[in-house]
């Protein structure tokens, strides 16, 4: 088997373990929100770039916590998290301050029994290894996190399909809000 069939084969296993009815309560709560604004750190952070961007296509008032043009948080705002281990030191502080402004916080995590997660409204276990730890043959072949930040892309990819149903949006659609200047 050549490394990428084995990633895919990873991957597969990864995705079937995901709870749709976190997935689901996630999609309601992004729905519902007046605005999302996402933080992660290293990779995991480019996974949710990816999916802020998304959003914008879909015309939610999206933003990348720490971005130089990203808003100020209110109540009634949805604040997401992603990081595997859930114990990221930098998040926390965040999220706490989230938490006292009056937002909504999910965490999508390895962990749901970390730091983040216990302070979240809601949260998505993805599978995965943390980074920090050194993974099994039979768990990933991967090194540190890619396994959890490969998941995580595809679960966001996912969600927006969820959110696209609901909105009765297609590709077409959301393209009129793709940058023009490229």
């Amino acid at each position: 088997m050549t490394p990428i069939q084995t990633i895919l084969q990873e991957l597969t296993s990864t995705v079937e373990a995901i709870d749709q009815a976190e997935t689901t309560q996630l999609a309601e709560a992004v729905l519902k929100a007046d605005r999302i604004f996402l933080a992660g750190a290293g990779r995991s952070g480019l996974m949710g770039k990816a999916f802020v961007m998304r959003l914008m296509h879909m015309n939610f008032d999206a933003y990348v916590v720490g971005e130089t043009v990203t808003a100020n948080l209110r109540e009634g705002d949805l604040l997401i998290i992603g990081s595997g281990s859930g114990e990221t030191k930098t998040l926390v502080p965040i999220v706490e301050k989230a938490k006292q402004i009056g937002g909504t916080v999910a965490v999508v995590t390895i962990a749901p029994a970390s730091t983040l997660a216990k302070l979240a409204d809601l949260t998505v276990k993805l599978p995965g290894v943390p980074k920090e730890r050194t993974a099994t043959a039979d768990e990933t072949v991967q090194p540190m996190g890619s396994l959890f930040e490969q998941t995580m892309l595809l679960f966001y990819d996912a969600l927006i399909l969820h959110i696209m149903a609901a909105k009765q949006l297609d590709s077409k659609t959301m393209y009129g809000k793709h940058a023009n200047l490229e």
